[in-house]
């Protein structure tokens, strides 16, 4: 079932890639992908689930792109953060997401305003925990400040790029510019001590989520990017553990009743792997442990 539901997904994403979101029709998805529509409203309540489904697939495998690239790496290096922005940006434009998003930003269906609205805090909680990693502790209170600066700063450039040009042109220079440009703001705010947004404001973005509940999914975050990050390609069990962590990272995630023999199996294995700390392993362990009971607690 799981492989003919991805089956789906992604041909209704080469669909949605030739023809546009609101141009295709379900009864274009029944016929290019060959399944009855029972079948499809059994995946899919609407279209628009489809759509959120097609996000939630291509950025996964985006994430864990993006992720790679850091395995092994000092994390300060800001040219391994270009290369992530890099490929973030050409995975955006081979999978036609951000023509995508923008036939959909000013829908009414609720669900996917409110999957877009999460969408874009998640990218933004991602420069700024990359941006204390490259900049340090001590720039933390300037860092979401300039998360969002540089997320508008790299969205405007690249769209008046293609006005200016009359094509798309190549991302890294682009991305390199808005990099430099952050680079001189955080020294330059940190310098005169200016603030305008409170970090602490990320946890109070998610109104349907408590911040103990953020914080908990902050810390899991974190510790599973640890745990990664200590994996090298010359690891004989390289693919075995990644796999593992992505597929606890997804069960969380994904999931709206996460597995817990699942994830309880995944730990075991992981266990097993002498590259990890057993001190870090079972900080994850208690953090999935909260974060099940929470989800309990709320949907009860």
């Amino acid at each position: 079932m799981k492989d003919r539901k991805q089956h789906v997904i992604k041909m209704a994403h080469q669909l949605f890639i030739e023809k546009g979101f609101q141009s295709t029709s379900i009864q274009d998805i029944l016929d290019y992908s060959g399944i009855a529509k029972g079948t499809f409203y059994n995946y899919f309540p609407s279209k628009n689930d489809l759509l959120i489904a097609i996000f939630k697939s291509v950025y996964l495998e985006m994430e864990r792109e993006r992720d790679q690239l850091l395995l092994g790496k000092d994390p300060s290096n800001i040219d391994i953060f270009i290369k992530q922005m890099v490929l973030q940006l050409q995975f955006n434009r081979a999978n036609n997401l951000i023509t995508l998003f923008d036939e959909v930003l000013y829908s009414n269906d609720p669900d996917l305003k409110e999957f877009i609205r999460k969408g874009h805090f998640r990218i933004l909680r991602w420069y700024y925990q990359r941006f204390i990693e490259l900049f340090g502790e001590d720039k933390k209170p300037y860092l979401l400040d300039c998360a969002i600066m540089f997320n508008a700063i790299l969205q405007h450039h690249l769209k008046l790029n293609v006005l200016a040009y009359g094509k798309q042109n190549q991302v890294e220079p682009v991305v390199k510019y808005c990099v430099d440009r952050i680079v001189a703001m955080v020294h330059d705010l940190a310098n005169a001590d200016v603030q305008l947004i409170p970090p602490d404001l990320l946890d109070r973005w998610y109104p349907d989520q408590s911040s103990t509940k953020n914080s908990l999914f902050h810390e899991f975050e974190k510790t599973i990017y640890e745990l990664k990050s200590k994996l090298t390609l010359e690891h004989k069990d390289y693919e075995k553990s990644l796999q593992l962590l992505e597929f606890i990272q997804q069960e969380i995630f994904q999931s709206k009743e996460p597995r817990k023999f699942l994830l309880e199996s995944a730990l075991q294995s992981l266990k097993t792997d002498i590259t990890f700390s057993k001190a870090v392993l079972k900080s994850l362990e208690s953090l999935i442990s909260s974060i099940l009971d929470r989800m309990k607690s709320t949907s009860s």
